[in-house]
């Protein structure tokens, strides 16, 4: 049977001469030519034959988002949520313990590995941008029972890292208290956790609108102080600092590249090698976030494809490049860095960056100030960002039937209001101690938090693989999706085998002699580098023992449920915008988009 798409709606030719990505428009299930799969299947435990995003709309607007995210908003959000202080304070310790090129080496695959989840996620999400995102996505592509575990662990990551965030505001904040040597009312950590608090919540509160434009320039302001951190890395390495002294590749041939770690030689050097890969997997997590804004975007098709693929190249830009700098500024064996990282006292704060190593190294001593009020506005943003996600995160669980109905419910904004009040009321633990900024708990909170990421890029990949093969097998084309994913599902496979081992060796370290200790066996470290794992895969059982889930074949796995609704939406928002503009790009937009449009 042949039949055609309906043709545009007045004013998308427009949209088209804007250079705006216009994909074909369809009815429905009745009017695509690519719809082989029955939808009867959807919803088993309940015997609807819509899915429960569906159910969920058809409840009224009071269940549904609102698409306020712009196109430059999500591409800056999903940057930001990669820039934190897994960059500005992690790379010390991983610098000891690997060495610049381990570390430079190391970054450089974990980033491909970013690139290959964002891709498939990407993929996904431009075919049918759901509100539920990822979560969704292994809902109805794999198994109700993958969609229960990812979207409950999502949301256990962010609530942790929420309030930790807010704690290492206010230890950035007393930074300067400390130097001063000033322990009055006005040093009182409750204040700031509770002004930060009630400022992530209000922003997160007034809708997505406003949360957009506060991240944007938000994020923007990231990207502009790690441009003036490669700047000035760079200046050093030539010899632009206060000691004249051109580095170079010095630090590269003494000490050396490679670190040995917990042990000496070949074997040393591979294991500092090996211990770059969580460090990295760290320092990327949040990228994936724009997963988790598909729901909210004026127009995801092309919003998620441009945010996938310019995301990278930033992430390459600031992160390789400047690794590749700070490595020839600090050496691995510095006294300073080693210092800095001492983990029975440091905190989160500028002393523990390596930049402000690399500073004190050519013998500048102002900059641990500059750096301190930098590290505020990242910890900010991450905090304002993580209570986002995990109210969405909440959201989806409650759109999929995986959480009490309660928390789909949104007010006139389009915020899930009461997703939002239980993920605040979570972030309350913040006010319990400021010991979690202490160093050692640092590591437990990155180890913790690397793994319940990692198997959220685990879970992201295995849905792509099976999102393919329903493509497939239900005869959808490349063709027919705005985005397909470079890497395909042998990237995508190859990159699950890359992430399961990083996972699987994640707490290799503590099996290894530990000469300072003496031990041979740290179990503590142990339970917190693997008690995700049994806790993620205790959800997927537990979920098909109870609800007797089943995986769904390539030829059931639903493709299509919401997906007219979705398109009808973005033809209305493209014949508005064409309208609005008049048929023609303005001189400023054609600016914008020459300048810093590609760039931001």
């Amino acid at each position: 049977m042949s039949q055609k798409p309906l043709p545009y709606p007045d004013g998308l030719e427009m949209a088209q001469y804007q250079g705006l990505e216009v994909h074909e428009v369809y009815g429905g299930m009745e009017t695509n030519p690519y719809a082989h799969a029955s939808e009867k299947h959807l919803t088993s435990d309940t015997g609807s034959d819509k899915g429960p995003t569906e159910n969920v709309y058809e409840e009224g607007m009071r269940s549904r988002l609102h698409r306020d995210l712009k196109t430059r908003q999500i591409a800056m959000i999903a940057l930001g949520g990669a820039l934190g202080t897994g960059l500005f304070i992690n790379t010390g310790p991983s610098l000891a313990a690997s060495g610049p090129g381990s570390m430079l080496i190391g970054y450089a695959m974990v980033g491909v590995l970013c690139y290959a989840v964002m891709a498939a996620m990407g993929e996904m999400a431009a075919w049918l941008p759901i509100p539920s995102g990822f979560t969704g996505f292994a809902h109805r592509f794999v198994d109700p029972a993958l969609g229960f575990a990812l979207g409950w662990n999502y949301w256990f990551k962010y609530i942790i890292t929420t309030p930790n965030n807010l704690i290492a505001s206010v230890l950035v904040i007393k930074y300067w208290f400390d130097k001063a040597d000033y322990d009055g009312p006005g040093a009182n950590s409750a204040i700031y956790v509770s002004i930060f608090l009630i400022a992530i919540v209000a922003i997160n509160y007034f809708g997505v609108g406003i949360f957009g434009e506060f991240e944007f320039w938000l994020s923007s302001t990231k990207v502009l102080i790690l441009i003036g951190l490669m700047i000035f890395t760079f200046i050093l390495a030539i010899g632009g600092g206060p000691d004249h002294t051109a580095k170079g590749f010095k630090y590269w041939k003494d000490p050396g590249a490679f670190a040995p770690y917990k042990a000496t030689g070949s074997l040393g050097k591979f294991l500092g090698f090996w211990s770059v890969m969580s460090t990295g997997v760290f320092s990327y997590l949040g990228a994936e976030l724009v997963g988790v804004t598909v729901g909210e975007a004026q127009n995801p098709r092309r919003a998620i494809p441009r945010a996938v693929k310019l995301t990278f190249f930033r992430i390459v830009f600031f992160y390789i490049i400047l690794i590749f700098f700070l490595g020839m500024n600090v050496p691995y064996n510095s006294k300073q860095l080693l210092s800095a990282n001492n983990q029975s006292v440091q905190t989160v704060s500028a002393n523990a960056s390596p930049f402000v190593v690399a500073a004190m190294t050519a013998g500048i001593d102002t900059l641990p100030d500059l750096i301190n009020v930098c590290l505020l506005i990242f910890t900010f943003s991450a905090a304002n960002s993580d209570l986002y996600i995990a109210t969405r995160s909440l959201y989806s669980l409650a759109v999929e039937g995986n959480a009490p109905r309660i928390f789909a419910q949104t007010n006139d904004r389009g915020v899930p209001v009461y997703a939002l009040g239980l993920s605040s009321c979570c972030c309350l633990i913040a006010f319990m101690s400021t010991d979690v900024g202490t160093f050692q708990t640092f590591q437990y909170f990155v180890s913790l938090v690397t793994i319940f990421g990692i198997l959220t890029w685990i879970s992201i990949l295995t849905t792509h693989i099976y999102f393919v093969r329903a493509r497939h097998a239900q005869n959808i084309p490349d063709t027919a999706l705005a985005y397909v994913s470079p890497f395909g599902i042998t990237g995508s496979m190859c990159a699950l085998i890359f992430a399961s081992l990083i996972t699987f060796f994640n707490g290799w370290a503590d099996f290894v002699h530990n000469p300072v200790t003496g031990s041979n066996f740290n179990w503590k470290n142990f339970i917190v580098n693997y008690i995700p794992v049994p806790v993620y895969f205790g959800m997927v059982v537990g979920y098909k023992l109870v609800m007797r889930s089943k995986r769904w074949s390539a030829e059931e796995a639903d493709l299509y449920t919401g997906k007219a609704r979705i398109d009808a939406e973005e033809a209305e928002f493209l014949e508005k915008e064409a309208r609005r503009n008049g048929g023609m790009e303005t001189k400023t937009r054609r600016i914008y988009k020459a300048t810093l449009g590609n760039f931001f």
